[in-house]
């Protein structure tokens, strides 16, 4: 079949329009990548000290996680596990609507925040628990060697969370309260004990969360305590 000489022409004509569009755009493409390549890169200066300019090539990079940081993470993940378990007491032991309130949030506030921990840990190949002693039958404080078992700021021992499951109604209110502030004052120095730990908690994302982690303990801590001087 034969083509007319005037479409042949076109086409050609627009193939070559097209090529040299393309061109010009991979040329513009090229300049702004050299151009962005070229820009300066300013690191902004401590309150009161200049910025400095730092070469184009310069990339950041995000802080290691230390060794701190993966313990500090499975240590609270344990330690709020702890809280879940004595929130969960609280349906069968009281009918304090107070209690109950707050034992409510405590429960979803420390659960939510498992997760995150879990998941950081798992993002970055870590392990979601702490390797712990077991304790000995008979004896929960005490390991397979008869020592002592270490345990985190603030947790209760196997006989104080004995005695809250035996209590019911005030005495399991004031166990709770009391027990709980302990609990919270335990995640407050973890926060800290991370804080003054060199190279410690300078992620963004861990950073932001034992600092929401000390805040919400701390309020919860006062509230726990005007509850209790209501009771006295």
């Amino acid at each position: 079949m034969s083509v007319p000489l005037g479409k042949t022409r076109v086409d050609r004509r627009g193939a070559a329009v097209f090529a040299a569009l393309l061109a010009a755009g991979c040329v513009a493409g090229a300049a702004e990548m050299r151009a962005q390549q070229a820009a300066p890169v300013v690191q902004p200066g401590a309150p009161g000290t200049p910025s400095k300019t730092l070469p184009s090539g310069t990339h950041a990079v995000a802080p290691p996680v230390s060794r701190a940081d993966v313990e500090f993470m499975q240590g609270m993940i344990m330690h709020h596990g702890q809280a879940v378990e004595m929130t969960a007491l609280i349906p069968s032991h009281t009918e304090n609507k107070e209690i109950r309130s707050l034992g409510a949030k405590i429960s979803r506030s420390q659960s939510d925040e498992i997760g995150f921990m879990k998941r950081w840990l798992a993002a970055r190949g870590e392990a979601t628990s702490m390797e712990m002693p077991m304790a000995m039958p008979g004896m929960p404080d005490m390991d397979m060697k008869g020592n002592p078992m270490p345990t985190m700021p603030g947790m209760l021992t196997a006989a104080q969370m004995e005695a809250l499951r035996q209590a019911r109604g005030a005495e399991f209110d004031r166990l709770f309260l009391t027990g709980m502030i302990q609990h919270h004052n335990g995640a407050v120095v973890m926060v800290k004990q991370l804080f003054d730990t060199p190279g410690a908690g300078q992620g963004a994302d861990i950073f932001d969360f034992a600092t929401d982690a000390d805040n919400s303990q701390r309020a919860e801590i006062r509230i726990m305590q005007d509850m209790l001087k209501e009771k006295r």
